[in-house]
């Protein structure tokens, strides 16, 4: 009887292991076969435009200086006058014109100044910002702005809160568009490389969208705004 017991357990011990071995097997080859089907290639396709920017800020900044208090708040309200005129001269509209609050200094309370008189007791800053979408029409008024200075108005143009910005705005409008080309560019690439590596491209496995970026083409001309996406798109390979 104990002979017949552990004739069973050896005659159940090889099954069991030829069991796993076969299943071990086809695990394998299924491993295998699925590997085959995951072989990929990832690629990057780019989409580059160039489109004038549809929105001008325009700071006009500038200076007065006076000894009465009375006479500088009256200069500048003479000189913000000067230049409201002379942009809707320029037919700049008047709502797209805008005046800050003047920032005035009384140099004879700064406690950090030497014990010179200074010439001119108070001085003032003021910020005329022009909001437009006419950007030609701003920018030719823009180049005439000298025959202001010729008037007596002190500009000051050498500060970053000076500075002439351009914004383009309409990047809902073109994204589409761009995804579409940056994606076709993408399987030019893929379809490439499949037919160098003899092999066929297949559907697509995941993509990708980056971040969309806007510059300026060049310095001289920071209107012209540069638009740039890239697209990285993962697809099959078959043989």
């Amino acid at each position: 009887m104990q002979t017949d017991n552990k004739t069973s357990f050896w005659v159940l011990g090889i099954f069991i292991f030829l069991g796993l071995s076969s299943l071990g097997f086809l695990l394998g080859n299924a491993l295998l076969q699925y590997k085959q089907l995951e072989r990929t290639v990832n690629v990057k396709g780019l989409s580059e435009k160039e489109f004038e920017a549809d929105i001008v800020i325009w700071p006009i900044q500038f200076l007065v200086a006076h000894n009465s208090l009375e006479e500088l708040y009256e200069s500048l309200d003479s000189n913000s006058l000067k230049i409201k005129k002379f942009l809707m001269q320029g037919n700049i509209k008047e709502e797209e014109i805008t005046f800050s609050t003047p920032s005035i200094t009384d140099k004879t309370a700064n406690q950090y100044s030497n014990n010179e008189k200074p010439e001119f007791r108070y001085s003032a800053t003021q910020t005329v910002t022009v909001y437009s979408s006419n950007i030609k029409g701003v920018m030719e008024v823009k180049n005439t702005l000298s025959k202001l200075g010729k008037q007596g108005i002190v500009f000051l143009g050498d500060n970053y809160e000076a500075s002439t910005e351009y914004l383009f705005t309409r990047l809902n409008e073109i994204k589409p568009q761009m995804i579409e080309e940056a994606t076709k560019e993408a399987r030019v690439v893929a379809q490439k490389f499949a037919s160098d590596s003899q092999s066929k491209l297949g559907k697509i496995k995941s993509a990708s969208q980056g971040q969309f970026s806007i510059s300026q083409r060049d310095k001289n001309n920071p209107h012209i705004k540069k638009v740039r996406v890239v697209s990285t798109v993962e697809y099959y390979l078959s043989d």
